[in-house]
């Protein structure tokens, strides 16, 4: 997998193509999906005006990403990180992702420039830096060890998909390491980011180009934990199936002892 391996690390990001085992899980874990949007416990995560199911922790995995009943979660994608990111370790229950027609609307409490950015810049953030205090500050609270996609149903590419600035990992590896420089590493969690962080993402809108990542069921795509992300708009003639939406389930591990690994490859 050298060509994967090294288009991850010099792009932030790499696609992996269809493969039956990972087919198996998706069409699986979508009737998993459909039964956690319609769950009146997972009321909470349906925002943007209806626009958006969250969906944190949505999918009942157990920790190696098998839903009761359905296959092991495998596939290139899983082999790449078992061989090449340190292995897989322990999963989180998923993240299911689902945007509807019309995204994006205005979240519960979102102020107006808060929402200019979602409509206009994908909502661009680093998974883990996390805002704090009164003050809307930020510092590092979830790091990941990497983010893994794998789409659970067909959807057009324009359906709001996955938002990539390519190279925009290495910009911000050099920011965090910048802020976290002389700070005693258990310590790095009081670090405020929130100028260094805000610097690095005006330099990446600047210097990196923007792509768009889709993917249907059977591939998977797997994001460098640094990059700068987000979501596109839901483009008009957009098409996912009827009352289902684009549905893509998320895993994004928590690093264990971060501060040794998180700005370090792999």
């Amino acid at each position: 997998m050298q060509g994967a391996r090294d288009h991850f690390f010099e792009k932030g990001w790499v696609r992996f193509p269809a493969n039956d085992d990972t087919l198996a899980w998706a069409e699986h874990a979508r009737g998993q999906g459909i039964k956690a949007v319609a769950d009146p416990a997972h009321a909470p995560w349906i925002d943007c005006e209806g626009t958006w199911f969250i969906g944190v922790d949505a999918l009942p995995n157990d920790p190696q990403g098998r839903l009761q009943g359905g296959p092991e979660l495998a596939g290139p994608a899983l082999q790449f990180i078992a061989t090449d990111l340190g292995g897989i370790g322990v999963l989180h229950p998923a993240q299911l992702s689902v945007i509807y027609p019309g995204y994006p609307r205005p979240r519960r409490g979102e102020s107006a420039a808060a929402f200019g950015y979602r409509r206009n810049r994908d909502a661009a953030h680093v998974d883990g830096v996390k805002m704090f205090g009164d003050a809307r500050r930020r510092r590092v609270e979830e790091p990941h060890a990497w983010v893994l996609g794998v789409p659970l149903n067909r959807a057009s590419a324009d359906a709001a998909p996955l938002v990539v600035w390519e190279g925009s990992h290495e910009i911000m590896r050099a920011a965090f390491s910048a802020a976290f420089d002389g700070v005693d590493p258990a310590q790095w969690y009081e670090v405020d980011v929130t100028e260094a962080y805000g610097a690095a993402r005006r330099a990446v809108f600047e210097t990196c180009p923007r792509i768009t990542v889709h993917a249907q069921p059977g591939e998977a795509y797997l994001m460098h934990r640094l990059c700068l992300h987000g979501v596109a708009p839901w483009a008009e003639g957009a098409s996912a199936p009827e009352g289902e939406g684009r549905m893509i389930a998320y895993f994004r591990p928590e690093m264990q002892d971060w501060q040794a690994h998180w700005l370090a490859d792999p």
